[in-house]
């Protein structure tokens, strides 16, 4: 297996890239793997109604939400 590491720019390994024919092999021997694989993919049809609410809430008024950022600084506020 011809695995590849790929790094973050502190030099941590951040992630690792498995060429696709060893994949399919890994996939063929452990099943679970696939399922995993068809579960992480997309998104529920039944969540896509609640996105779309929420996306259209969003487009009528921008402000209701705030930046990841600021959300984080007001947690850290509360604990």
């Amino acid at each position: 297996m011809n695995l590849q590491y790929i790094s973050d720019n502190k030099g941590q390994t951040a992630g690792i890239f498995i060429p696709i024919q060893d994949w399919n092999q890994l996939k063929k021997r452990y099943k679970e793997l696939k399922i995993t694989e068809e579960n992480s993919v997309g998104i529920p049809d039944w969540h896509k109604p609640i996105l779309d609410k929420r996306l259209s809430s969003l487009k009528e008024n921008p402000n209701i939400c705030t930046d990841f950022n600021n959300a984080c600084d007001e947690i850290e506020k509360e604990l």
